[in-house]
This record gives C-alpha cells, sequence and structure tokens, in this order.
C-alpha cells in the first residue's frame, strides 16, 4: 500500500508537453529526482509569491490613499487639505 504525503491529493492534470520535457530535462540536469516534485514546488512558490505581491499592493493602496492622480510630473499629488471654518 502506497502511502500519501499529508496535505497533497493526487489528481490527473493535462500539462503542455513543453512543461513536461522542461522539468524532465531539469531532473536530468540535477542527476535525477520527481519531475512531478519539481512542478509541484514551482507552484508552490508561484502561490507564495502572489500572496506576498497581494499584501505589497495592498499596503501600497493604503499608503498611497491620501494622494490622487493628478497632472504633476509624477502623476501624483496630495490631496487639498479641508480649510476649517472660523
Amino acid at each position: 500500500m502506497v502511502r500519501h504525503e499529508p496535505g497533497k491529493t493526487k489528481i490527473s492534470i493535462r500539462l503542455h508537453n513543453t512543461v513536461l520535457e522542461y522539468f524532465r530535462d531539469l531532473v536530468d540536469k540535477m542527476g535525477g529526482g520527481n519531475y512531478q516534485t519539481l512542478i509541484n514546488d514551482a507552484l508552490l512558490e508561484y502561490v507564495h509569491r502572489r500572496s506576498t505581491l497581494d499584501v505589497v499592493r495592498q499596503v501600497v493602496r493604503e499608503e498611497l490613499g491620501p494622494y490622487r492622480v493628478g497632472s504633476s510630473k509624477s502623476g501624483i499629488q496630495p490631496r487639498p487639505q479641508k480649510t476649517r471654518r472660523r
């Protein structure tokens, strides 16, 4: 009986031949291994990088909130301050 690693699910997927050739060649150049593991690692790296990118984008949006796109050289101008009535 083959045991499955926790956190992994066996699936069937169709990949472009170029993708398979790339990862199989990479395994050969490394001197052995499992191309499926390399594909999984590449996908996990993509997911983590996208997650990080989404967080960075959100922080930038929040930090630039007080600014608006305008006609200045940089394209960004501070929003005018509201004046107090006396």
